[in-house]
Order: C-alpha cells, then structure tokens, then sequence
C-alpha cells in the first residue's frame, strides 16, 4: 500500500490546537500527487497526453485528534476505476505516530483533456500503470453514474436572482 508520512506543523493546527480541517486536506491530497509522481503521472507525462486530474468530491471522516508535533501517515489505495480509466477514486486512510485510525477520506475524480476541456479517457498505457494501483477491499467498477450517486446537481441562478443575493 501507497504511504506518506507528514510532520504536523504549528501551520497545520487550528485554533483548538488540534489538526486543522484544510490540513487533512491538504496532506490527503500531497499523498495522491506524490503516488501520481512516483507512478508515471507526473507534469511531463501529463503534459506530453495533455491531461490533468480533476477533483468532484472528497468527504472526509473525522475519527481522533491529531496534535503537533508528531508525525501522521496517509495511505492510498484505489477504491473505483471506469473501465476506460475516465473516473477514478480512491480512500486515504490517516494513522498518526501510534497507528490509530485518525480520519479517513473517500476522493473522486476524473481526467480531463486540457485542450478540448471536457472529460477524457486514458490512454491505454497510463491506464494499465492506473489499475495498478493497490485496490481496496470495496474496489468497484465506475461508471458515469457514480459522479452523480450523492443526488448533487448544479442549481445556476439567473441574472435577476444573482442580483438579489
């Protein structure tokens, strides 16, 4: 399983002096771009298919405190994958220096063609570096569908409405 480790800085703290929420977040997010790094996808790879990763959601569970001043680890592993590669997601799972569960966070995502700005497959040799990923217990098969599974549509407002907010 994909890991990283992260000393908690007095930046990372809110003002109850434990782990701010941006910096679940923040080191949730550090953990996948670094898989993605050290697995063929990083910003030459990428650019060379000219794709880009997009975020639809993250929810994060909050299971302990974290304090300063010890490190925490985050792990990686891929919980969904369409069968073209297009939608992707992955759970991350946070410990800290004693290995207690601390929060854990489901992401989705897709890749995006960078020139046309619309969703896009991948290329079938990043594909198969992709599905190697660790799957998770609950590894499922995505398909469009699924970015949509929590009900959440967009609700645009008209000039007059925007106006009167």
């Amino acid at each position: 399983m994909y890991s990283k480790q992260f000393e908690v800085r007095w930046s990372d703290l809110d003002a109850n002096r434990h782990l701010a929420n941006s910096a679940y977040m923040n080191f949730m997010s550090h953990t996948r771009m670094g898989f993605l790094m050290e697995n063929g996808f990083g910003q030459k790879e990428l650019a060379a298919y000219n794709l880009g990763p997009v975020v639809f959601y993250e929810s994060i569970y909050y299971f302990k405190e974290i304090f300063g001043g010890q490190p925490v680890t985050v792990s990686l592993e891929l919980k969904g994958l369409s069968e073209d590669g297009m939608y992707f997601e992955f759970v991350h799972n946070m410990y800290d220096y004693k290995g207690r569960h601390c929060a854990s966070c489901e992401m989705m995502g897709a890749w995006i063609d960078l020139k046309a700005r619309k969703l896009t497959a991948l290329p079938k040799e990043l594909y198969q570096k992709f599905d190697s990923i660790e799957h998770s217990a609950d590894f499922r098969v995505l398909t469009s569908k699924d970015t949509r599974a929590h009900g959440r549509m967009p609700q645009d407002l008209s000039a007059e409405e925007l106006q009167n907010i």
